[in-house]
């Protein structure tokens, strides 16, 4: 007699450890093209990829505002959006306190919770333009829809394989996108 996992061994083979890639973007709400790409393993968080999205944007090309959700509430992704003179619309936590220091990060927080608790999250988001993140995220599905998978093993490859998906993209958005001209 077999149990459930030797059974399904045999008949099957054994099973292969699965392991998950997220792929962080950064992603120009204008024009919905992918200006930065990082791949990593499911260990890492997203917050900490912040910075190395931000410099892999030149930077002669100015930035006017970096949006993103609630992770991104962290000391490291304000200092390195204020670095980039950038101005920061991120979600605070719902018991979020303000910040101590005397950085220029913690005063652009500080600033985004005084805001947030005289409006309310709710117009706080409408006024700031937070919103404009759905675009990205269909950005995101977008990319999903290239395929679900990637096919290569390596992960420098695997890597490799999502930048050229992330480039096929940017060139389909750009095909796609109309080019308006007034008249008269």
């Amino acid at each position: 007699m077999l149990g459930e996992g030797e059974w399904k061994t045999k008949k099957h083979g054994a099973e292969y450890r699965r392991q998950w890639r997220k792929v962080h973007l950064g992603i120009d709400a204008e024009t919905l093209k992918i200006r930065a790409i990082e791949v990593t393993s499911n260990s890492v968080g997203d917050a900490p990829m912040l910075p190395e999205l931000l410099a892999q944007i030149p930077t002669d090309q100015p930035l006017a505002f970096v949006s993103g959700d609630g992770a991104y509430d962290t000391k490291g992704c304000y200092s390195a959006i204020v670095a980039r003179n950038a101005e920061a619309i991120i979600p605070l936590r719902k018991n979020g306190k303000p910040w101590k220091e005397n950085t220029a990060g913690a005063q652009a927080r500080n600033e985004a919770l005084r805001a947030t608790k005289r409006l309310g999250r709710t117009i706080w988001k409408k006024w700031s333009g937070y919103h404009r993140r759905s675009l990205v995220e269909t950005q995101m599905r977008c990319l999903k829809r290239l395929g679900e998978r990637v096919m290569s093993r390596n992960f420098d490859r695997q890597v490799a394989e999502l930048q050229i998906r992330a480039a096929l993209l940017n060139r389909f958005t750009q095909l796609g996108t109309p080019e308006t001209v007034r008249v008269g």
